[in-house]
């Protein structure tokens, strides 16, 4: 006899099952990767007793922009948690995310302003150190010209912060002497975005994780960079039998966490890139239709260089060419020719092909830094582009090419306000149409806004040991452990010609160098809002006081400001400049290609995707079916060019600017652990972390390390033809390199390994490889 379950029955089992999934889930993250803190950990960490008043807002650390809420009890913060309304992480953090407020109250935190006399730091009140640097900031425009004074900024700053930096520099002085970190991270992506579609950011949104069938990671160690991100694929992976392929140049928790991991030669990326389309183009996997209706083909220039030299300046050359003129291009690029070069083997870019080329697979491509921190990095991004247009799968659910971002608010900051020196809040400075809207936003006159770049950031730093730049301002960043070859740029910066001030919450080897330095308010001293890598904005309001006189970076850039006689130009309010700042900077996206969601919104909702349209997020661009910005005749539209249709990019493997050779025998790879954010300024200072990973190291794989004697532990000097560092050996621990290639992170500002690093870069994005370069090793 049949009988049919109650519907309440059917609900428990869904509701058990889907536990048991999720449980299964975070086991299996918990086993393959330490770090991820899930909502039942956290919840058994949390201060018993009390009354805990909990505030939302975004987490201070990487571009993935997890929710959190922050437990508050009498003036302090005292607990973090992930929010469950997140549709970011669904309540779940990564252990920075769990502890970042424990570095607030650390005993070097920096209070007061302080001002370089005699050589010594003098406590000061920070409006008379405000004073200063208006001061200093006006002569020096006087005496030498706009030009000589600049600001370099972070994806790190809020969006109201990146805003009147932008605006004081451009709008008011004139000079795009402007430029930020973020693009020694995400300029590639940029450039990647613009070239291939003419707008800038990813078309899809986290919600692609539920539906793809693979994910393939590009370069991207996600278990270490963007941990709750790869735990919810690791979630699908357990759930629905999605598979994770790890491509990568050394194996890591990423590489063990993923079905499949396939390891490549550096640079050759490009090779196997461009072999993959060869094989799509070669097996009939092409979707014609797609590519007949909303695709072009190019090319650019080649040989274009690697900018190592000052002053070093290059324009692209775009040239249209058909599909038989790429599908001849490619033939450079078989399977069996890349294979002899590329370490990876004819059958696994066999493998990779027929994964894209299945009509009836989902496939989400992920990379953050081995493929932006590349001197080919735009190509590499239009190579990535190339292969989902080949096929059609872009823009849908699942389908999809995804640039992660490194920092909270790369997007939303740099990107979508513009900090770069090309860039304006809309468009690019060399565009009279986006300068014209800038002018009247503004209220300036439009000749006032320069219409040329003038210094990205490596550049700006050469420009300041040229003495070119007599002024620099850095506001939450720290470029003496960050940028590349530092070796050259910590001299430039302690020269007497230049004016250094830093405005950090910590003392750095940055603010070592200052002229001035001026307290900042920490993340959640103040209010502000970050744009995540989903195109998310988010907002928080401010949730305790900050000690002495700490103060909000965008306040102290408006009071410096209204100090050099531009008070009409920014007439804020110091309690209510975050919002009033925001309402502006929305004037420059309305419509439907990139509306922002009203302030209103975003202090109710865990942030809001743009285009933000009639009262609804855009998950996915471009895509008729989802966006309300595409033309109604047709199912895509990528309105960012005048045609809209994308750009399939034809595009070279090249060498690296350095490879190694008999006297530098290793190539160097840099990057980051789980522990640790960025240069280590915020994440040291925080117990656990500094104990779980108290300093950085260098990786060897075995083989390459019994050759040299060398034992974990083993202190070794790593050479370049720049500079040298001395760190301990690690074998066989965290990661492994393949031979002939050695790992290090940068986090750790005692043990400078940028100052080994290479600063060539992309000609087109300008950011540096800091992947690539030769380096000899020996026991120290």
């Amino acid at each position: 006899m049949q009988t049919t379950l109650s519907n309440s029955v059917l609900n428990s089992r869904r509701s058990f099952l889907k536990k048991m999934a999720t449980a299964a889930a975070m086991t299996a993250a918990a086993t393959m990767f330490p770090g991820i803190m899930f909502a039942e950990e956290q919840e058994k960490n949390l201060p018993k007793g009390g009354n805990l008043d909990w505030k939302k807002g975004p987490c201070r650390f990487c571009g993935v922009g997890c929710g959190i809420l922050v437990g508050v009890e009498n003036g302090k913060a005292v607990a973090v948690k992930g929010d469950p309304n997140s549709s970011v992480n669904k309540g779940l953090l990564c252990v920075k995310g769990y502890h970042q407020t424990m570095c607030i109250q650390s005993s070097d935190r920096l209070t007061h302003a302080l001002v370089k006399k005699n050589g010594k730091y003098v406590k000061t009140p920070i409006n008379e150190a405000l004073d200063l640097v208006a001061s200093k900031m006006k002569s020096t425009i006087e005496e030498h010209g706009k030009d000589s004074v600049a600001m370099y900024t972070s994806g790190q700053s809020t969006i109201p912060e990146g805003y009147v930096a932008s605006k004081l520099m451009k709008g008011a002085i004139g000079t795009n002497n402007l430029d930020c970190n973020a693009r020694l991270c995400m300029a590639s992506a940029v450039a990647g975005f613009l070239t291939t579609f003419g707008a800038d950011e990813p078309m899809g949104c986290y919600e692609d994780i539920d539906y793809a069938d693979y994910f393939i990671t590009w370069g991207n160690n996600m278990a270490e960079m963007h941990p709750v991100l790869f735990s919810r694929m690791l979630e699908q992976k357990n759930r629905r039998g999605a598979k994770i392929i790890d491509f990568a140049t050394r194996t890591t928790r990423s590489s063990t966490a993923s079905d499949k991991s396939i390891l490549f030669e550096p640079q050759t990326d490009l090779a196997v890139a461009n072999a993959i389309c060869y094989e799509i183009i070669n097996n009939g996997w092409v979707n014609n239709s797609f590519v007949e209706k909303h695709c072009n083909f190019s090319k650019g220039l080649t040989n274009i260089g690697y900018g190592t030299e000052d002053k070093f300046s290059f324009t692209d050359k775009p040239e249209k060419i058909d599909f038989e003129s790429f599908k001849k291009f490619l033939e450079d690029y078989t399977p069996e020719k890349v294979a002899k070069y590329s370490r990876v083997s004819v059958k696994d870019i066999k493998y990779l092909a027929n994964i894209y080329g299945d009509p009836n697979k989902k496939v989400v491509s992920y990379w953050c830094m081995g493929m932006n921190q590349h001197t080919r990095g735009t190509w590499m991004n239009n190579l990535m582009y190339n292969i989902h247009l080949l096929t059609g799968k872009i823009s849908q659910p699942g389908n999809g090419p995804f640039s992660l971002t490194g920092q909270p608010s790369a997007c939303g900051t740099a990107r979508e306000v513009g900090t770069f020196t090309h860039k304006l809040p809309k468009g690019v400075v060399m565009n009279p149409a986006h300068r014209e809207l800038a002018a009247k936003i503004w209220k300036v006159p439009v000749e006032r806004i320069p219409s040329k770049p003038t210094y990205h950031a490596t550049e700006m730093f050469r420009a300041v040991d040229r003495g070119d730049i007599k002024f620099i301002w850095t506001q939450v960043v720290n470029p003496l452990v960050s940028l590349p070859k530092t070796s050259r740029f910590r001299p430039g910066m302690e020269k007497e010609s230049c004016f250094v001030v830093v405005s950090d919450v910590f003392p750095t080897p940055t603010s070592d160098v200052a002229d001035v330095i001026l307290p900042a308010s920490w993340h959640i001293e103040k209010s502000g809002l970050y744009g995540n890598s989903e195109r998310r904005t988010q907002h928080w309001d401010k949730m305790v006081e900050g000690p002495g006189e700490t103060t909000p970076d965008a306040w102290m850039t408006i009071e410096v400001a209204k100090r050099m006689g531009y008070g009409d130009l920014f007439p804020y309010s110091e309690d209510n400049h975050v919002e009033e700042i925001y309402n502006e900077y929305r004037q420059f996206h309305e419509g439907k290609k990139h509306g922002m969601a009203p302030l209103e919104v975003l202090k109710k909702e865990s942030g809001a995707i743009w285009p933000y349209v009639d009262g609804k997020s855009t998950q996915w661009r471009f895509n008729s079916k989802y966006d309300p910005a595409c033309k109604e005749d047709t199912d895509f539209d990528f309105y960012g060019k005048p045609d809209g249709k994308a750009v399939i990019w034809q595009r070279p493997y090249e060498p690296a600017a350095e490879s190694p050779d008999n006297e530098y025998p290793f190539w160097l790879n840099t990057g980051r652990v789980i522990e640790h954010w960025h240069t280590g300024s915020m994440t040291r200072r925080i117990p656990v972390l500094h104990k779980a990973m108290p300093h950085a190291y260098v990786e060897f794989h075995p083989e390459d390390a019994k050759a040299l004697g060398i034992r974990n532990g083993v202190n070794i000097k790593v050479s370049s033809r720049r500079g040298s560092c001395v760190l301990p050996a690690s074998i066989n621990e965290r990661g492994l390199p393949t031979k002939g290639q050695v790992f290090v992170p940068f986090f750790d500002e005692n043990m400078l390994i940028n100052d080994v690093t290479l600063d060539a870069f992309c000609p087109i994005s300008k950011e540096p490889d800091y992947k690539k370069c030769a380096v000899k090793v020996e026991k120290a």
